[in-house]
């Protein structure tokens, strides 16, 4: 939101989430900034030409329909939807037995429910029901699979302070590291590992 402002935009930045607002708040003293339930917006309806929604909707236990509703509710007809969720990928398909097993040991240790995961049909599903019409669906952020399980394998490797790191790319491997950005962009690498999915719609 800081950033469409800076473009000129008129934005307003909304969160049930008070300590992120503060934190908000004391870096960007001009923004505007309010604490109200996504589910319930204090504005009118018909408000705004555009909504961003970046990886909030799977955090309502209840499902992402009361939150896109009422988005197409504050949402000007012809108004664009900007929504992400987490990405049912194919690595997350082909390791859900494991991830099912890891979330119940979660469960019976007394952890609470956090978010959703969505596959494309999912997700296009959910954000049509709210009134929208979807004109893109895209995955991204497909390095993330990657640097978590470098993570995990670096420490049994017995990586430390002066062991390469993955993100750390020398003059000389510049074009190794800017193929392999390439390479990740492509639609089946996106596909198999992108962490969220961005929808762009339009309110029928």
């Amino acid at each position: 939101m800081v950033l469409l402002r800076g473009r000129g935009y008129h934005a307003v930045g909304a969160d049930w989430a008070v300590d992120p607002l503060r934190v908000c708040r004391a870096w960007a003293k001009d923004t505007p900034l309010v604490a109200m339930d996504l589910g319930q917006l204090a504005f009118g309806a018909g408000a705004f030409g555009a909504y961003v929604s970046l990886g909030v909707v799977e955090h309502d236990a209840g499902g992402p329909d009361r939150i896109l509703a009422e988005a197409h509710r504050v949402l000007a007809p012809g108004g664009t939807l900007l929504v992400s969720v987490p990405y049912v990928n194919v690595v997350r398909r082909l390791g859900a037995r494991r991830i099912r097993r890891a979330n119940e040991r979660v469960r019976a240790a007394g952890g609470t429910f956090y978010q959703f995961a969505f596959s494309r049909r999912e997700a296009t599903a959910a954000v049509e029901r709210a009134g929208f019409r979807v004109v893109q669906a895209t995955p991204y952020d497909p390095a993330r699979v990657l640097r978590s399980a470098w993570r995990r394998w670096r420490p049994a490797r017995g990586g430390g302070p002066g062991a390469a790191d993955v993100g750390g790319a020398t003059p000389a491997r510049g074009g190794v590291r800017g193929l392999a950005r390439r390479l990740l962009y492509t639609r089946p690498a996106l596909h198999a590992l992108g962490h969220m999915i961005l929808l762009v719609a339009l309110k029928r």
